[in-house]
């Protein structure tokens, strides 16, 4: 069996990537690797207030916003970091952009060759509607992706 010696950790600031986390922990377990955290913040949406169309007033977008959203996710990255003492190497990313997108070119340019990653299970209409981001890492993934079901509702 192939050992994964760079495992790339995608998560989120949800109480499920726990569950995740620990899994992570189990399977790496006296093992020599290097592990790449990785969250992704969805780009700021323009905001419209104070903004009249009408008159050709364009959406302003608050880059405030955007720098708060930052700095948070790097708190929480650093903090699920800690996580991984004993493990020699931890890398941490923060990326804002398309999730699913962010995952895989970070996979290709850090070398990982294992992508673990939750799934909150949706279904149906939901999923027909949302998609479902691991689905479509798996598709487009050059390397295995391990998604654990983390349904804490």
């Amino acid at each position: 069996m192939k050992k994964f010696r760079r495992i790339l950790l995608a998560v989120d600031e949800s109480p499920c990537t726990d569950k995740i986390v620990n899994y992570t922990k189990d399977l790496i377990a006296n093992e020599e690797v290097s592990i790449a955290l990785l969250t992704v913040i969805p780009p700021t949406s323009p905001s419209t207030y104070g903004a009249d169309p009408l008159l050709g007033q364009q959406p302003i977008l608050v880059p405030e916003i955007t720098e708060i959203q930052q700095n948070t996710a790097e708190q929480y990255v650093a903090k699920v970091a800690n996580e991984f003492q004993s493990i020699a190497e931890v890398f941490t990313y923060t990326r804002i952009g398309n999730i699913k997108e962010e995952i895989l070119l970070l996979a290709s340019e850090w070398s990982a060759d294992l992508i673990v990653m939750g799934t909150n299970g949706r279904s149906g209409f939901d999923h027909f509607i949302s998609g479902s981001v691991s689905e479509s890492v798996i598709r487009k993934a050059n390397v295995p992706v391990l998604v654990v079901p983390i349904n804490c509702s």
